[in-house]
């Protein structure tokens, strides 16, 4: 989908903010939100989440960085072609060749991602996440987000974890930023990622997407303090 939008023209900033809300704004994990915490938690997750998303998309566009995507995402755009004199037996063959070449290029990073993920799903040190980013830490956001970025869920699968800490005591705002870090930078994205990205594109991602974390935590504490 990355390559899809590029290739149609649409900015990097705006497809970044597509990648970085697609899996924090997850409506599954909104409903499993509501039903545990309340509207007030799900609508503040959910108006952050937007926000984190808004913002790293924003901010990339404004940086111009489309000459750190790799060269062959942007070999074929929308107009080259005379798609109104295709006919539909064209268009079928084409979408088959190019849907192969694609996975020709990237099969490797997708199913490297799926077995590191495949390697660490389900497994996240909860006593330990409560002991090094409990209450009463200045850094227990910060340590949150970094935990989670090596381990892999959706939204979804991060709800049972998010209230296991919150039962242990930990405070609501890490625990989201977890939830978010876990979602949305997790190791396995960004190796497929580096096959449609160029390593200082990644590490720019990384760090305004973390940024912007972190201070969705603190907020989130700041408002939610108990």
């Amino acid at each position: 989908m990355f390559i899809g939008f590029i290739e149609a023209g649409v900015p990097l900033g705006v497809t970044l903010s597509f990648l970085i809300s697609s899996p924090i704004v997850n409506e599954v994990a909104l409903v499993m939100l509501f039903g545990m915490f309340g509207l007030k938690i799900a609508a503040i997750y959910l108006v952050s989440g937007l926000i984190v998303a808004i913002t790293g998309g924003l901010l990339i566009g404004r940086l111009g960085l489309e000459h750190l995507v790799e060269s062959y995402v942007y070999e074929v755009q929308v107009g080259e072609l005379d798609v109104p004199e295709l006919t539909w037996r064209d268009r079928l063959d084409y979408a088959y060749g190019y849907v192969r070449e694609i996975l020709r290029k990237v099969w490797p990073y997708v199913l490297i991602g799926i077995a590191i993920g495949g390697v660490i799903h389900g497994y996240v040190p909860e006593d330990f996440l409560v002991k090094y980013a409990g209450r009463g830490n200045p850094f227990a956001v910060p340590i949150a987000v970094a935990l989670g970025v090596p381990l892999y869920s959706n939204a979804a699968g991060t709800i049972p974890i998010v209230a296991a800490l919150r039962e242990k005591g930990m405070a609501m705002g890490t625990v989201l930023a977890f939830m978010m870090s876990v979602t949305a930078l997790s190791v396995p994205e960004m190796i497929i990622l580096r096959n449609v990205l160029k390593p200082k594109l990644i590490a720019i991602f990384i760090g305004i997407v973390a940024v912007s974390i972190m201070l969705v935590g603190y907020i989130f504490n700041w408002l939610i303090p108990a």
